[in-house]
């Protein structure tokens, strides 16, 4: 169901199974468990972060009501399942002299047109440039970015499609990297019989940041994907813009980029309101 109506990813389909799984290694069969049992789990999972605990409820959640839905059980017993109060954390960001710190690592080494050198400079232009997610960046068709076209068409999260923008410093790095690209591959960035992975490309962008003398557990591909969103934002782009460009179903989620551009607020402040001129000079906006 979660395949075939809802469009869920296949990294989506192996989370709810596994949460599915453990859940049956705590409390048996899950077609036959009651309130009771559910309620059990508050104290199986204490020593699970609020996160985990959150999501295994929602796997959950769907689980029973797909079994209402199908008449495979009578009741929904998922009432009863833990609640832990979520309070999402500010996203890890880097500031844009970071940023240009690494393209500079890159782009020195990329000079030498050494291959795996053009490779992660066409993935750090794509990550940070596009703001793409990580599974999105690595399952790129080979001729996904094409010259002259300022855009690709991704199909991300949950099947859907949206237009990711594609600058031209992103585009000239893929196409200094296509000549390297084995023949006959069917992928941009393939590593093997298949794609890079995401834990290789976790690896890569952590080695981009150490070269950049960045300390390379501040650093992951969804950190320049928020980089690519905050900067964006304090240079003034539109919440929904940004909802689109990222691919988020619910503006709550981009919402959250509007939280941490927080010294540039209080410069704006300090700057255009009539009581840091005039009548009111002298009384700014410390913080």
């Amino acid at each position: 169901m979660l395949a075939a109506e809802v469009g869920a990813s296949r990294n989506t389909l192996l989370a709810y199974r596994r949460d599915l799984e453990s859940t049956v290694e705590a409390i048996g069969s899950l077609e036959k468990a009651g309130t009771g049992e559910l309620t059990q789990l508050g104290e199986a999972w204490a020593d699970l972060a609020p996160s985990t605990v959150a999501r295994r409820s929602a796997a959950l959640r769907r689980f029973y009501g797909f079994l209402l839905d199908e008449g495979l059980r009578p009741d929904d017993p998922s009432s009863a399942l833990p609640r832990p109060s979520l309070r999402r954390p500010l996203p890890r960001i880097l500031d844009t002299g970071e940023v240009e710190a690494m393209f500079a690592a890159m782009g020195e080494r990329a000079a030498s047109g050494e291959p795996l050198a053009l490779r992660n400079l066409a993935l750090l232009e794509l990550l940070y440039g596009s703001g793409l997610r990580a599974t999105e960046l690595v399952s790129l068709p080979r001729r996904a970015v094409r010259p002259n076209q300022p855009f690709l068409m991704l199909r991300g999260k949950g099947d859907k499609e949206r237009l990711v923008p594609v600058s031209s410093r992103a585009a000239e790095a893929v196409q200094n990297w296509l000549p390297h690209v084995p023949d006959g591959s069917p992928w941009l960035f393939p590593s093997g019989k298949a794609h890079l992975s995401r834990v290789r490309l976790f690896q890569v962008v952590r080695a981009m940041a150490a070269l950049a003398g960045i300390a390379p557990d501040r650093v992951s591909p969804h950190v320049l994907r928020h980089a690519f969103a905050t900067h964006l934002l304090a240079g003034g782009a539109d919440l929904r813009v940004l909802q689109s460009l990222l691919g988020h179903a619910d503006i709550a989620t981009t919402q959250i980029y509007t939280h941490v551009d927080a010294a540039r607020l209080v410069e704006l402040v300090n700057a255009r309101h009539p009581l840091a001129t005039g009548i009111g000079q002298g009384v700014g906006v410390d913080g």
